[in-house]
């Protein structure tokens, strides 16, 4: 009985979360911006180099398939990285492999950055991804081991409100800078953030894994990720974080040819919509940030995912029945926003349900969201430029299966909520 309590969540039904932020300190505000900016710095990567595709072609000699294969690397290492990371990282402490992958982040980032070819691009970024999922895995972790219940949702809101945004800015920033510094110089972009975040590291970041737990961790990687598939708790929220964010992810994917061909706005029309559903969505995490404080975690991301699944069935209805193409652009204001109170209170939920194992549980969780963000971007797109139709069935997938599994692993947590309480 002993070795099962600290497996189980932070219930957002037990009156205890809404006080948790005077049972433990807050995280300091400048080790909450440092985990902030290292969650942003993968999906920065990313996307920002996006609209310089066309430059990189003819720069390089390459075909098109060619230069959209640095991407497809990228998010594989960044997916494979997240399950090097993150065990690593509960058996050696945090800190340690933190250092390692910012390095060689910053490293590998300069060699994309002077990519003679498309070979040492596509290598490069292979291992830039791997690289930067230490950042995203390990701060996640550290927000874990500093935080629980509601202290661990608002500290996870307001991280994931930066990393949230990242993906959807960062196009925008690219199209603005590719026609004067080029795509080599939006990669020296990544590199100079890389510095930043190596150094933010490096002054800002403590070790916060217990170290006699760190050095007792010797249950088999493959022992610790069946045991947490096994949590309904735990699977059934990191399920629900990660269609949440594929959600998110088929609007983004979907967006130049919704907006541009479909909606036929101007390319400045269409980096100001999608500035706005970004504010959006930044003021939405605040507000979830602060109402962690009053309202349980689990609340709040059902109210996100809702609200969200309302949004979808709008752009559905739109899609379906053929009518004009601008009408959808409120209804993906209403699905992107409530997405703010849906990362990081299911993120700390999840982790809450991955006590014994943060590292592994946050790198589980990260490794789901970009498959997820991987097998969404080509479907949306099965339609051509003509119908909306495919990102309205992908996003009502995704919001439908957010929204049971979210369901299904709050129903865990309140099943374990009398045992614990017996215990």
């Amino acid at each position: 009985m002993t070795t099962t309590a600290p497996e189980r969540p932070s219930a957002d039904a037990r009156p205890t979360e809404t006080t948790a932020p005077h049972s433990a300190p807050r995280l300091a505000p400048i080790l909450l911006g440092t985990l902030a900016l290292l969650t942003a710095i993968a999906p920065f990567a990313t996307d920002l180099y996006l609209p310089a595709f066309p430059q990189m072609t003819a720069a390089l000699g390459a075909s098109e398939s060619a230069v959209q294969l640095s991407l497809t690397a990228f998010l594989v290492g960044a997916g494979a990285g997240q399950l090097v990371f993150g065990p690593l990282s509960d058996r050696l402490g945090r800190r340690m492999p933190l250092l390692v992958g910012v390095a060689v982040f910053l490293v590998s980032s300069i060699g994309v950055a002077l990519a003679p070819s498309i070979p040492w691009l596509v290598a490069g970024r292979l291992v830039q991804g791997l690289a930067g999922a230490a950042g995203m895995v390990l701060a996640r972790a550290i927000i874990a081991d500093r935080a629980h219940g509601a202290e661990a949702a608002r500290a996870m809101t307001l991280m994931m409100m930066v990393g949230g945004i990242a993906p959807i800015v960062a196009p925008f920033v690219g199209s603005v800078l590719a026609g004067s510094i080029g795509w080599r110089g939006l990669l020296w972009i990544v590199a100079g953030i890389g510095a930043i975040a190596a150094l933010a590291v490096v002054r800002v970041v403590p070790e916060t894994h217990d170290p006699a737990a760190a050095s007792s961790a010797r249950t088999p990687w493959r022992t610790e990720v069946a045991s947490l598939l096994r949590s309904r708790t735990y699977t059934g929220i990191t399920v629900a974080f990660a269609m949440g964010f594929g959600t998110m992810m088929a609007y983004i994917s979907a967006s130049p040819f919704l907006y541009q061909e479909l909606m036929g706005l101007s390319t400045v029309a269409y980096g100001v919509a999608f500035a706005v559903n970004a504010l959006a969505l930044m003021i939405v995490s605040a507000v979830a940030a602060k109402l962690t404080e009053k309202v349980p975690a689990g609340r709040l991301a059902a109210l996100g995912l809702i609200i969200n699944a309302v949004g979808v069935a709008l752009v559905a209805a739109l899609a379906f029945t053929g009518a004009p193409a601008l009408w959808i652009a409120p209804a993906l204001l209403l699905t992107v926003a409530p997405l703010g109170l849906v990362f990081g209170t299911t993120t700390a939920l999840a982790l809450d349900a991955a006590a014994h194992a943060p590292g592994t549980g946050s790198g589980l969780l990260g490794m789901l969201q970009f498959v997820l963000a991987g097998a969404v971007a080509p479907l949306v797109s099965l339609g051509g430029e003509a119908s909306a139709v495919p990102l309205a069935i992908v996003m009502l997938v995704c919001t439908v299966g957010a929204n049971v599994a979210l369901q299904l692993g709050l129903a865990g947590t309140r099943d374990d909520a009398p045992a614990e309480s017996a215990h």
